[in-house]
């Protein structure tokens, strides 16, 4: 009969692992810049099959640059004409590259299933590729990502939460650690690199964590890497703690197994902070346009409002003061306004200043960490996992009820 730890262990794995070599790597993880390409592009065009490995693998290849890196929002399964081909052969020289949409690492894993499935080594040499330069990018001041290199915009090169740069980085960088597939492959010396590169990263968001009053709270979306400061990102995402990336952050905490005390004080901060800064009473109205809008990045068909509900769920605002814990909303401009309505339709349709992105964490995977404190992974577990888990931690706490 398994132990206590290795029902937990079995149970974490077979809820959060890469489907074996046998099925088709996911492209869930590029659905950021899927959706960022169709909305700058349309949905009108070829793409192959989730289960043609190969061709969205050498898509991949083709599409990576000599430094190992890619730049943010293609398509991946995306047909590309012999045109394109040419153009992207080209570009390989171009040094740019952008962790922004959660880039790069997500290409990294791709690759290295697509060997496991394949056995072709080109994809496994470019895996390899672009987890070298995810370790050269590393900011020594903290441990944290940039944004995008070279640097196009102020907060490109600043120390970055938003859109899971960090985390997504060290999420991918401690499974190559423990050797979890498809990373079973990789040498002791990479494994050696990607642990010290988790731990220099672990340390950052722990210290990078705003308090509030002495309080635990949650993070900001960037910071300068030389005072170690929250930063604004586009003008109108100014210095505040940001609830979705907070949430990221603290569900790759929550994945740490055997977290130390600093871990679990900073999650249950976190989650307090959560709990605190929730909305009640509102809920967030989507209505249809007359006539379509379109927009520079997107084409509008509908608008938002926030109305009165008093039996609506929660309801959480992207932005928090660091101050004051009141809610942020700013336009293009950079400037701060009083009211959701006063945010031009523009951003009002094209970008999530309220949401529930805590809700899940709040009600579910919360309260079975805090019960045994066992590794809960990022991806969501299905129901009949969930009932397991709570179960073990149930007989956990009963055999240790301190």
């Amino acid at each position: 009969m398994k132990t206590m730890p290795a029902l937990i262990a079995a149970l974490t794995l077979s809820a959060c692992a890469t489907p074996p070599p046998a099925s088709a790597p996911s492209l869930d993880g590029f659905y950021d810049a899927v959706h960022h390409w169709q909305n700058k592009n349309g949905k009108s065009y070829a793409r192959y099959a989730e289960d043609n490995v190969t061709a969205i693998a050498d898509n991949l290849l083709l599409l990576q640059r000599d430094n190992g890196g890619w730049i943010e929002n293609r398509d991946p399964a995306r047909i590309l004409s012999e045109v394109e081909k040419a153009a992207a052969l080209k570009e390989k020289s171009d040094p740019a590259f952008s962790f922004d949409n959660r880039n790069i690492y997500t290409q990294v894993e791709y690759l290295m299933a697509a060997y496991e499935r394949t056995r072709r080594s080109d994809y496994r040499t470019a895996a390899l590729r672009g987890l070298d330069l995810i370790l050269s990018q590393q900011i020594k001041s903290c441990g944290g990502w940039p944004h995008t290199v070279p640097a196009r915009s102020s907060f490109h090169d600043k120390i970055t939460m938003a859109d899971e740069v960090t985390s997504g980085n060290l999420r991918l960088l401690r499974r190559i650690s423990t050797g979890e597939y498809p990373f079973d492959s990789v040498s002791k010396d990479i494994r050696r690199k990607a642990a010290s590169a988790v731990a220099a990263g672990d340390a950052c968001l722990l210290r990078l964590q705003i308090r509030q009053n002495g309080q635990l709270t949650g993070w900001a979306g960037q910071y300068d890497p030389v005072s170690l400061q929250p930063v604004k990102g586009r003008s109108f995402e100014l210095v505040s703690i940001v609830s979705q990336e907070s949430v990221e952050n603290t569900r790759y905490l929550m994945s740490i197994p055997n977290p130390s005390p600093e871990v679990i004080a900073a999650v249950d901060g976190a989650v307090a902070w959560m709990k605190r800064s929730a909305i009640t009473g509102k809920r967030l109205e989507t209505f249809a346009l007359p006539a379509p809008v379109k927009y520079d990045y997107h084409t509008a068909t509908t608008d938002n409002r926030l109305v009165d509900d008093p039996s609506a769920p929660p309801l959480w605002a992207r932005f928090y003061d660091i101050s004051d814990n009141s809610v942020i909303l700013a336009n293009r401009d950079g400037v701060r306004v009083a009211t959701y309505a006063d945010i031009h339709p523009e951003r009002r349709s094209g970008y999530g200043w309220y949401g529930q992105w805590p809700n899940e964490l709040i009600t579910e995977l919360y309260p079975m960490w805090s019960k045994c404190h066992c590794r809960i992974e990022t991806i969501p577990l299905t129901p009949e996992q969930k009932k397991t888990l709570e179960k073990i931690a149930k007989d956990m706490k009963s055999r240790n009820p301190n």
